[in-house]
């Protein structure tokens, strides 16, 4: 990982370097809530699917999928707001090829962790699967 010096702290320099730091404060914020992690960086097989930042088991066993957004500022609605209805739709579309492995189907939801100037922000039920 190429890193840059600002301000006497190491940050990332490349816009993925970037995406998988936030990914990992995200991580790191959720397990401390107690979260256990299934999966990172779930995605479903074939072009034009889907992606999950983060697939986690909340201490209730529902089975949640959490999308990381990381902006800069809250400027233009945040990084939360930025989760489009597309986006949410390849979400959606992922977390069921992700639970086609189950026989029963656990309880689950869509979570949005936004990261913004160094804060955690994490939005529980950020957004619900179309019926």
């Amino acid at each position: 990982m190429v890193l840059s010096l600002t301000n006497g702290l190491l940050k990332p320099r490349t816009t993925k370097q970037k995406g998988d730091a936030a990914e990992t404060l995200a991580l790191e914020h959720l397990q401390r809530a107690g979260l256990a992690l299934l999966e990172r960086n779930y995605r479903t097989p074939g072009r034009g699917g889907g992606e999950v930042d983060l697939i986690m088991r909340a201490p209730d066993r529902t089975c949640v999928f959490v999308e990381v957004r990381q902006r800069k500022s809250a400027g233009h609605g945040g990084a939360a707001a930025s989760v489009s209805y597309s986006k949410q739709r390849r979400i959606v579309f992922a977390a069921r090829c992700y639970l086609m492995r189950f026989g029963n189907m656990p309880p689950c939801r869509f979570d949005v962790v936004s990261v913004e100037a160094g804060l955690v922000e994490w939005f529980q039920g950020a957004f619900d699967a179309p019926s």
